[in-house]
């Protein structure tokens, strides 16, 4: 693959690539980057999920189909729910967008709230590991999972309608997806169209729901349910469509999506009279402005700006509504890349509000009205030897509860970091930052019970900013045989906001405060790949994993922090003959016996699967792929660590999932 060019355009780094194949024309491959830095090579830590690889991973929610990647684990919530854990860090650490823009829902507030971001439209999953504070804000102190739709076109398609059509099933919820994508335009105007289906009946187990642990300490002869996970049960409906007008100057475009899902609350309940049950709601709209040269310096503009109404509400057995979230939010941001001199950068601005509610009886938090406003410069300089990468970013957070005062953060975050290309094939990415993090709602003004986390939630409105210096180090190697990419890092943290266990109960459940305490998180991503083997039409290649992350408090007695992930390693093989490819992976689980007080240790497990596809059909009228996919294939009992509700709810048993995808 040989670099033809990288320029900056007005939605990001475009790269374009040219591949040649045999004595065939090359084949062009446009990447488009969201991060508007190199995409030669960013100094801090990044994932990319897609095409065949991302279809092989796509789950029934975002954290499960990233669940696999190097220092990324799912706090899981039966099957409609997972979000994504990263070097540890989750809820308002890792900030979750779509196409650059949050996903506006209530996933940050509890465990069971969906992420409203649909996995199998996604054209391209990325993930920055580590503080991106800079261009994302304070949310993003873990990190960031950007979710490319396409769904504001930013080109005229050439030619004749495109898109692809996926549908699949699995044996054991007897679940059924299908996805829909369609593109097309002439002229000036480009459309697109998108729709999603999928649901599933309660998931099998290959033991009891709850675990050993959590039997022991029940009465006597009360081993609960075995077999099957209720409350796990789900069903999801989303769409969209866009369009923009494109021409010399640029793009406008706009698109509107909404999404209904219903899906079931697994837990600790009494399943006696049935399972709570959470109806969810969604409408956006985006819209996006993209100008080329639109000033002296300046190489393009890209303006964007998404308006969210979201509702959930959970519902009690008898059909009675106990809770019912709302967030009416907008967020807008603009970036600006220049060229100045040996200077390559962006500058920008970010703001968004939301109005947050939560009533019925089961309402923890008051109703809170939050801004958060930020600036943002990033540049990059290219040496002789190595590329300097710089940025700052200065930020306000504003919540105004309903029955308390008005509370105002101020966070400053500023980051450098260095390529250095070693050889033609080895390259070093070191960075540090400091960031700083504004409390989010609920880490404020929490107060009641909350049943998912089995806690009667206190929040602290004397909570200050958190702040985190971060050092990382990310070596790669690329070579015609061999891959490696392996990235060490240190985050120490001031003021680290996390739950502390008082030993008061109030309302019969056990009172969780928030508090602050200084912080340590230190861990090591490691992914190895070797050809094997080649010949004419194919190539069988070997893969390794290992990941880990260890987190501690600077507190007398426990200093481990709640739901760390542990230790995992693994191997994979991986062939393609022609038109016929095979995967089958390895994945071991450690035990974690590092746990917080009133956590239970997790028992480790093993994690084999294997896909097998060929494509069936190719034509001028497109390419037909059927696929065979197997998960759990030794059927152990899984018990993610980092899920709220792991004593109560295994991961799915062994899974056989079939499918077909027609790209045309």
């Amino acid at each position: 693959m040989n670099l033809l060019l990288k320029r900056a355009c007005c939605h990001g780094v475009l790269l374009v690539c040219s591949v040649t194949v045999a004595e065939e024309r090359p084949i062009e491959e446009i990447v488009v980057i969201s991060h508007p830095l190199s995409g030669e090579g960013l100094s801090q830590a990044a994932d990319v999920l897609q095409g065949e690889e991302l279809h092989r991973k796509l789950a029934s929610n975002i954290g499960a189909t990233l669940a696999r990647q190097p220092g990324i684990h799912s706090a899981a919530f039966g099957s409609a729910v997972g979000r994504p854990v990263i070097h540890g860090l989750s809820g308002p650490r890792v900030r979750i967008m779509e196409d650059r823009i949050d996903t506006l829902d209530v996933s940050v507030s509890s465990g069971d709230h969906a992420v409203a971001v649909e996995p199998f439209i996604a054209e391209r999953v990325e993930v920055l590991k580590g503080a991106s504070t800079l261009l994302y804000g304070s949310g993003a102190i873990g990190g960031v999972v950007d979710v490319h739709t396409a769904r504001i076109p930013h080109e005229v398609p050439e030619g004749k309608l495109s898109g692809g059509i996926d549908t699949r099933f699995d044996d054991n919820t007897n679940g059924n997806t299908s996805a829909l994508k369609l593109n097309g335009g002439g002229g000036n105007f480009a459309w697109h169209l998108d729709g999603t289906i999928k649901d599933g009946d309660d998931y099998q187990i290959p033991g009891f729901a709850a675990s050993a642990g959590q039997r022991s300490l029940a009465e006597s002869g009360q081993q609960g349910v075995r077999g099957v996970l209720p409350g796990s049960e789900f069903d999801s409906k989303s769409g969209a469509v866009g369009a923009s007008y494109i021409d010399d100057w640029g793009f406008v475009g706009v698109a509107l999506s909404g999404i209904d899902a219903d899906y079931g609350l697994p837990g600790e309940q009494d399943g006696d009279e049935g399972r709570p049950t959470l109806a969810l709601e969604q409408t956006r709209t985006d819209f996006e402005l993209g100008i080329k040269d639109p000033f002296s310096t300046f190489s393009s503009l890209n303006f964007r700006v998404g308006y969210n109404d979201y509702e959930h509400q959970e519902i009690e057995p008898d059909g009675e509504v106990a809770t019912d979230f709302s967030n009416e939010a907008w967020e807008a941001r603009m970036e600006m890349v220049y060229e100045a001199n040996v200077w390559t950068g962006a500058i920008g601005i970010q703001h968004s509000n939301k109005a947050f509610s939560a009533t019925g009886e089961e309402a923890f938090i008051q109703p809170v009205d939050t801004i958060d406003s930020g600036v943002f410069w990033v540049a990059e300089r290219s040496f002789d030897r190595f590329d300097l990468e710089a940025g700052v970013r200065l930020g306000r957070a504003e919540h105004d509860p309903r029955m308390d005062s008005k509370d105002t953060f101020t966070t400053y975050s500023a980051s450098i970091g260095i390529v250095v290309p070693i050889s033609d094939v080895w390259q070093l990415g070191l960075v540090a930052d400091y960031s700083s993090r504004a409390p989010v709602a609920e880490e404020l003004y929490a107060d009641g019970p909350h049943l998912v986390t089995g806690t009667f939630e206190r929040g602290d409105s004397s909570i200050d900013n958190e702040r985190a210096a971060n050092l990382s180090a990310t070596v790669q190697y690329q070579g015609d045989v061999w891959s490696l990419t392996a990235t060490g890092y240190y985050t120490r943290f001031s003021d680290f906001i996390y739950q502390r266990v008082t030993g008061d109960q109030e309302d019969g459940l056990p009172v969780a405060e928030y508090q602050q305490d200084d912080a340590t998180f230190h861990g090591l991503d490691v992914e190895v790949s070797k050809r094997l083997a080649e010949w004419n039409e194919g190539e069988l290649r070997v893969k390794a994993l290992f990941d880990f992350v260890v987190a501690e408090v600077d507190v007398n007695g426990n200093d481990d922090l709640p739901r760390t992930p542990p230790m995992r390693y693994g191997v994979g093989f991986e062939g393609r003959w022609g038109r016929a490819s095979a995967t089958i992976d390895y994945l071991r689980v450690e035990e974690q016996d590092n746990v917080a007080d009133l956590e239970q240790v997790t028992d480790g497990y093993n994690d084999l699967s294997a896909y097998a596809g060929v494509e069936l059909l190719a034509s001028d009228a497109g390419s037909l792929n059927v696929f065979l996919r197997g998960k759990n294939l030794t059927d152990d009992e899984q018990r993610s660590h980092t899920s709220f509700i792991k004593e109560f709810a295994p991961a799915p048993g062994r899974t056989i999932e079939v499918g077909a995808r027609w790209d045309f």
